[in-house]
């Protein structure tokens, strides 16, 4: 009897330990996502405030740039992409094809803002005018703040990522619905990896 007492406790204790790695394996795949969620709602509170902030510009300059309103109409139908994409990601920010579509409005956005502001250059009372000087500040802050935020959102999406693909933790990931790799967000544009370099 005492024979098979040893063999069922080393069995019964490697039971134990497998089972507590196992969930700690799925406690830490859920801590992940969840910190990658976050990280993704910290730039969409960033890009709010930048589609926020467009239509006060559009205002602002409409009465200045009158023979510019195809630069004007451009802003206004990236910026409605950018919501909808933002929107999109914010729903699934693990999903790639949603984050793609946010990086894609979102540079697109940024391609004609800088047009834009390259414009205003010729409007020399539009780059004396308090509002404009205000809203370039408020959004240059912004794009400093979305670009912080989007590196804290790729880190922790790299960090989930990596868990994820790492032994033992592939082996249960997709047993417990974590079965893609979350996206990283790459903007394609330029003028949004920078604050745009204007003078007003």
């Amino acid at each position: 009897m005492s024979d098979l007492l040893i063999p069922l406790i080393f069995i019964g204790g490697i039971s134990i330990i497998v089972v507590f790695l196992v969930i700690g394996i799925y406690n830490k795949l859920v801590t992940l996502k969840n910190a990658f969620e976050n990280a993704f709602s910290q730039i969409e509170v960033q890009l709010k405030r930048r589609h926020d902030l467009i239509p006060n510009l559009i205002e602002t300059v409409k009465g200045y740039m009158k023979h510019e309103r195809e630069t004007l109409d451009a802003v206004v139908k990236a910026r409605q992409q950018a919501v909808s994409g933002l929107k999109a990601a914010s729903g699934d920010p693990g999903n790639a094809a949603a984050i793609a579509q946010l990086a894609g409005a979102e540079g697109l956005l940024g391609g004609s803002l800088g047009r834009l502001f390259a414009l205003a250059e010729n409007y020399p009372d539009l780059k004396a005018n308090q509002n404009m000087l205000q809203l370039q500040e408020e959004l240059s802050s912004t794009e400093d703040r979305v670009a912080l935020s989007r590196q804290a959102f790729n880190n922790s999406v790299t960090e989930y990522n990596t868990y994820k693909q790492t032994f033992p933790p592939v082996v249960f990931a997709s047993m417990f619905g974590h079965t893609n790799d979350a996206a990283l967000l790459e903007f394609d544009s330029e003028e949004i990896k920078d604050a745009p370099k204007v003078s007003f």
